[in-house]
Order: structure tokens, then sequence, then C-alpha cells
């Protein structure tokens, strides 16, 4: 099958959305493993649909010795693989490739800036346009800060652009910081060179179809907003599992962990939107205020509960789909000693009106039975008669389900009778797919967010008092778990939902996981 810009093309009216003016989208880290297989293809994607101008173009900024040639063909082999095999049109990748380039320097310097300052403007006066730029850390959390430094000694950055050379913005990828200390401290030198509204922290999450509809679901349908409290809402869970390993990311994964990695930020995320309130409107703003005001709401843990209260796990060593894998501590880049945790899950309170005394259970872990990521909203039991009483009783509760990964839907179960004689009640589950309701798969997360950036179009950006708000909640359950010693760490089987004591800890509330 050969893949055509016309063959993809959608004009951005019929999207709904304006036009982003031509810019320049300069990724530090351009010669990374992110560049290579996400951000590349996502920008030949949106090209190809007419969703990004033809104008715009792609500088990788990078330590390593390359030339625009041998990026350019490098970057070709990506593309191909994400059309699945399928071959490029010879024309369609003949006009994006001649809008890739490479520059090399050092992460910290304002001389080599400035020569990529130099190289810009050469480019925009071929172009023949105003020199945008969007600019995309896509490098390891260490180099933000001299990043943003020389960007904006060398005068190239928000607050110091040289003349009316058009915008500018910035694209950070997680994590923002490790903890509230240095959260703060980063938001701090990142706010010195550009103004809060040219920084676009990014969550891949946030970019995810099926979780932009959870603010869809709850508000644009009548039947869900007034049973979503307290009154009718037993409690909540929030899974999020991968069945793969560390992939490579030992040294990385072993200083961070799972509450760091997937908590703090994918996590909270997805509780701000299911429990948030109604915006005023769809303004970024409007919309980031109430999940800031919904951070705030949530019950602190003080670090001896945390303790006490949070399970914590590694996996052992054992088997996955047929395959035999070493235990946690075995892993490269990992100590064998390591008290990083690679399973988490913990009860969550929000003390506000709606959700006062309804636990939120999270749950998220490495090396688990199956990739998932789901939502269950749980309604309280029906009361106790007629369908909660001999011979018909007891009834399970009816329960909402969200599912962001990987089969992105939505489904609702409830009771009905067993057709034939007497009176037999069950089960059913009333289920919607995006793949078949749309007949299309949702686009890739970064297609939107890359889009959005351009777009100068916020909302599903983290702004800077949200990162510090989830910071605020998770650093003290990182003080508290920190007391944990190694040799108090359980361990669960490679290709199970977890250890005993998750199951334990909902079982106090007398439910189960969901997912299991």
């Amino acid at each position: 099958m050969t893949i055509r810009a016309e063959d993809v093309t959608v004009s951005a009216n019929s999207s709904g959305r304006k036009a982003a003016k031509p810019f320049f989208l300069v990724v530090f880290g351009g010669s990374g493993d992110l560049t290579h297989r996400k951000l590349i293809p996502a920008i030949f994607r949106l090209r190809c649909r007419g969703l990004l101008p033809e104008e715009m173009a792609v500088i990788a900024y990078a330590r390593s010795e390359n030339t625009d040639e041998a990026f350019r063909e490098s970057q070709r082999s990506a593309v191909e693989k994400d059309c699945s095999g399928g071959a490029i049109d010879e024309d369609t990748w003949r006009q994006f490739a001649s809008r890739l380039y490479y520059f090399r320097g050092s992460y910290d310097s304002p001389e080599r800036m400035g020569g990529l300052d130099r190289r810009i403007e050469e480019i925009a006066g071929e172009m023949g346009g105003p020199d945008n730029r969007l600019y995309y850390l896509a490098t390891p959390p260490g180099s933000f800060v001299p990043i943003v430094r020389a960007l904006d000694e060398a005068g190239m950055a928000g607050k110091r652009k040289k003349g009316d050379g058009g915008w500018r913005r910035i694209v950070i990828e997680k994590p923002f910081g490790h903890d509230l200390a240095s959260a703060q401290e980063l938001n701090r030198e990142v706010r010195a060179a550009f103004a809060e509204d040219q920084i676009y922290r990014i969550d891949h999450y946030l970019g995810k179809e099926t979780v932009q509809n959870i603010l869809v679901l709850r508000f644009a349908n009548a039947i869900f907003e007034p049973i979503w409290n307290a009154r009718y809402v037993d409690h909540v869970q929030i899974t999020v599992s991968e069945n793969l390993g560390l992939g490579g990311r030992g040294g990385y994964f072993d200083r961070a962990g799972i509450l760091r990695d997937m908590v703090q930020n994918h996590i909270m995320h997805l509780l701000c939107l299911v429990a948030m309130e109604a915006p005023t409107s769809l303004d970024a703003d409007a919309i980031r205020d109430e999940k800031v005001k919904l951070l705030r709401s949530l019950r602190p843990m003080q670090p001896t509960c945390a303790a006490t209260g949070v399970v914590r796990a590694q996996y052992a060593a054992g088997r996955i789909d047929g395959e035999q894998v070493p235990g946690y501590r075995q892993e490269d880049g990992v100590a064998p000693d390591s008290n990083t945790e690679t399973f988490l899950a913990m009860r969550v309170f929000v003390d506000n009106w709606r959700w006062s005394g309804v636990p939120f259970y999270i749950r998220t872990g490495k090396r688990l039975a199956a990739k998932r990521t789901e939502i269950s909203v749980h309604f309280r039991p029906i009361p106790q008669v007629l369908f909660q009483l001999p011979p018909t009783g007891a009834q399970p509760p009816n329960v909402l389900t969200m599912r962001i990964q990987p089969d992105e839907g939505v489904a609702v179960q409830f009771q009905v009778k067993e057709p034939g004689a007497g009176l037999r009640i069950r089960p059913l589950k009333m289920d919607f797919r995006y793949a078949e309701g749309f007949r299309q798969s949702p686009p890739d997360a970064y297609e939107r967010l890359l889009q959005d950036a351009a777009l100068g179009e916020a909302t599903l950006f983290t702004r800077s008092d949200e990162v510090e708000a989830a910071w605020r909640f998770v650093t003290p359950i990182l003080e508290g778990c920190s007391r944990q010693k190694p040799e108090q760490m359980v361990e669960y089987a490679p290709g199970s939902w977890g250890p005993r004591e998750a199951d334990r800890l909902i079982a106090q509330w007398g439910a189960r996981w969901h997912v299991r």
C-alpha cells in the first residue's frame, strides 16, 4: 500500500480548528528516541492531513555529529515504521524532508544557541515569513535548566527575543521536577525566561482522545452529572498497568519509582478530570483552575501514614507471556538493595462537598497482567428492599467504566431480567468502543499536543500551580515511603495484578479491583 498526502488530507476547517501559522519546531534532544519514535512521525501525519502549514520546519538540536541529509534519512525509517510497513509516496516525503534540519551544539552554550539563531534566520529568509518558534525539550530533565538559560542568554527566549521575529513557546516533557522543591525551582528558572502563557508542560496522557472525552461524558450528558457525587457514588477506581518491565530505563526508574513516574502526573490528571467541578467555560485557564482546586482539595497524607497505608511492591523473577524475566533488583541499572517501588496502591480522599467520604483507589505498576488504563465509577448498592432480598438479591452495584487504553471506550454495567419464566436477574454490560463507533482509531496523543502547542491552545498542558499542587500532595507520601526498609518491600509475581496487600487495601471498603 502506498501512502500519499492526498489519501489522508483533511482540511483544517473540517476539524473545526484554525490553521497554525508557519513556525519552526526546534527539538532539543533531536537525535533521541522520542524524536525518532514519536515527534517526527506525528509531525508527518499532521502535515499530510493539512493540519500544519507546509512552510513549517523542524530543526533537531543535539550534541552528536550529524548532517541534514543523514538526519533526514534516519527519520524516514521512523515514518515508514509508523506507517506499518506502507511505502511513503516519494513526492510527499521529499517535500517533508526538505524541511528537516540538524544543528549540533551543547545544551549549555549561549554561543551555539546564537549559531542556531542565525541558522533559523537564514531558513526564515528562504521561507519568506516570521520565525515563530516552538522549542521542544525532548531531553533528560537535567538538561532543562541549561537549555533555558542558554536560550535566554542568547536572546532567543520568550522575554528577551530580538526584534519582532514572531512568537516563542517552549514545550517541556515530564518529569517536571523530582519533588515539590525541585518543581518550584524549575518553575522559577523557566519563568525567568518565558512568560507562563508561553510554557507548555506536556503529559502525553492528556492528548489521548478518551482522556479528553471524560469531560464530555460528564458535562455534555444530563444523565451523569446529577449522580456524580457522594450521595450516589460508593467509590472510584483508577488502574494504570503495564505488562512491560523497565525497557532499558533501569538507571532512571530506580531514582524515580512508580510514584513519581506515574502517580504525580498521569494519574493525578485522570483524578482531576473525573472529580473536578464543571469549569465556567472551555477556556484553558477555566479548566485548569478547576483542576488546581481539585488537587488542593485532596486530603493530605502524613509521612507516617504513607509509611503504613500505601502498598508498595517490586516484581519478582518469574515468567510472563511465556518468557522468563528477572526480578526488579536483578535488572540492569537497579541497585541490588533498591527500595524503589514498581507497584503502588493507595486510597485517596477528596475533601470537598461533592466527594466527602468517597474513597478513590489508585493502582499502578509494571510487569502486571496486561497494559491497561481504566477508570471505574462504582455506584452505591440499591436499598435493601425488592431486588436486594431473596430470592433475587443481592445485586451487584452499577459501574461506569472509562477505558483509556488499549481498547478505548465507555461501558455501563446494569441489571436485567433474563428471558424466560421466573425472575432471574443478572448484570449486563452496554459497551461503546471508539474504534467501532467512529470506524477509526483515535489519533496519537502527540499529534494533538503538537498541533495545540503550534496554535497556542494550552488546555491540555499543565500550568505551574497545577504542577506544584500535585507535588504538594505527593511529596509527603514520598517522604513516608522512603522510611520503609528495603527488607519490608513486598514482591509480586510478574503477570499478576500485584501483591495480596493491594487486594486487602480495597477489601477494607467491601470492594475488589474492577480490573483483575
